[in-house]
């Protein structure tokens, strides 16, 4: 490597790290450590059957135990093919035979290159996908034809496959024109497209799996509309999502910003759980509004994605590994699996963290739909009816809970409440 290269590549890693901290800064300081003082006489210690009966509890633990190796294997199968494809020529064979048509094109081999490392590792893990759909339909989950199921895999691989290879594009396009300082461009790059897309996923990615309208006049949606007044996050509408095709699950959710904010609701609850229940799903989703706990995502994911985009262009610099990937230059197509792998890899070490801010934010939600509803015993009832109706494991194993935990389980919600009733009295 030339001096320059060096100097360049010192430069990288010392912004990967100045902004690796700015963004571990953010987590700690955002993040809330302590969402709910502790109660006289200490906190209530969580229940691990969460209220739930015996055959409740086995029901849960033995469809958990029967999805949690698939997950496994899925996630260790895309990760050695990736690698296999990234730190192999075979990756860069892949892109120049995909790319036949128009070799020597680099857009070209990035058009066809791209979709196809993505459809060789989907069709690796698409058996162990099926599987778990078979036992999702076993429990009753997913209602799911194997039609629907397979339009819904084609429909997020092209989506995939679409964003994937619109933002390759523009990153070779920058290495090619900056050979130099290609990471701090394209660093500042995907920051904007992480800001670009928390705003336009809710009107573009949403719309492609489910169909939504407006939840009927009636005492429902007034109650919901009141509740977000009452928050100080008004929204445009109540909509009702036409999950029933895909899953017997109870969900609701709050998306978009400004004019695009609204309630979504699954059709599954509606006839399922009592308004006061749907009203404290939906206190929670607004609690993450009231928050900003969306922005503060998209400001720790784009400060992440800037410090990765950097640390690329460190390890990128590196002539060997540049090499056994089949690549010329990070400017070379043939870098792609490469870059695709590293991205995969870095994911999955930021899970536990990101897994950890979001228990917390979670926690922090749950307390504000019980300062906004202040019916605890409805909280209690639909975290049960949640754990019996989407099979959650009340007490999963804590190893599982660390890493894949997003959520705190539902016998510690279900205890967070009785300390909230202890602190607000009768």
């Amino acid at each position: 490597m030339q001096r320059g290269g060096r100097t360049g590549a010192r430069t990288a890693l010392a912004v990967a790290l100045v902004l690796g901290a700015a963004a571990l800064l953010v987590v700690v300081l955002r993040t809330p450590w302590d969402v709910l003082p502790v109660p006289p006489g200490g906190r209530t210690a969580p229940d691990p059957t969460a209220g739930l009966d015996a055959a409740q509890v086995a029901r849960a633990e033995a469809f958990a135990d029967a999805l949690r190796p698939a997950s496994l294997v899925s996630i260790s199968l895309g990760l050695v093919v990736s690698a296999l494809l990234g730190l192999t020529p075979l990756g860069a064979r892949l892109v120049r035979a995909a790319a036949a048509p128009v070799r020597g094109r680099w857009p070209g081999e990035v058009l066809l290159g791209v979709p196809a490392l993505l459809l060789v590792g989907r069709l690796v893990t698409l058996p162990v996908a099926a599987y778990a759909e078979t036992v999702r339909h076993r429990y009753g989950l997913s209602t799911r034809g194997w039609g629907l199921w397979l339009r819904d895999v084609a429909v997020s691989l092209a989506i995939s496959a679409a964003l994937t290879t619109l933002v390759v594009l523009l990153f070779l396009w920058v290495v090619r024109r900056a050979p130099r300082t290609w990471w701090a461009w394209s660093g500042f790059a995907a920051a904007v497209l992480v800001v670009v897309g928390s705003f336009l996923y809710p009107v573009v990615i949403e719309p492609a799996f489910n169909r939504f309208e407006p939840l009927p006049a009636g005492e429902l949606r007034t109650d919901l509309l009141a509740l977000a007044e009452e928050n100080g996050t008004p929204v445009q509408d109540v909509l009702v999502s036409d999950a029933s095709r895909r899953t017997t699950a109870l969900n609701a959710y709050v998306s978009g910003f400004g004019s695009t904010r609204r309630v979504v609701v699954y059709d599954t609850l509606l006839d399922r759980l009592p308004d006061e229940e749907i009203e404290s799903i939906v206190a929670h989703e607004l609690g993450h509004v009231a928050n900003d706990d969306v922005l503060t995502g998209t400001l720790m994911g784009a400060l992440g994605a800037g410090a990765a985009t950097a640390l690329l262009g460190w390890l990128l610099s590196w002539a060997p590994l540049l090499r056994r990937a089949g690549a010329d230059a990070p400017g070379d197509p043939r870098v792609v699996p490469l870059l695709l792998f590293l991205v995969s890899a870095g994911g999955l070490l930021g899970t536990p963290v990101q897994n950890l801010v979001s228990r917390q934010i979670e926690a922090r939600a749950d307390v504000h739909a019980l300062d906004l509803t202040r019916d605890p015993d409805a909280f209690i009832a639909m975290q049960r009816r949640l754990s019996t109706t989407n099979l959650g494991d009340p007490d999963p194993p804590a190893a599982w809970q660390w890493y894949f935990g997003s959520h705190p389980t539902a016998a510690q919600r279900i205890a967070l409440a009785e300390d909230w009733r202890r602190l607000e009295g009768p």
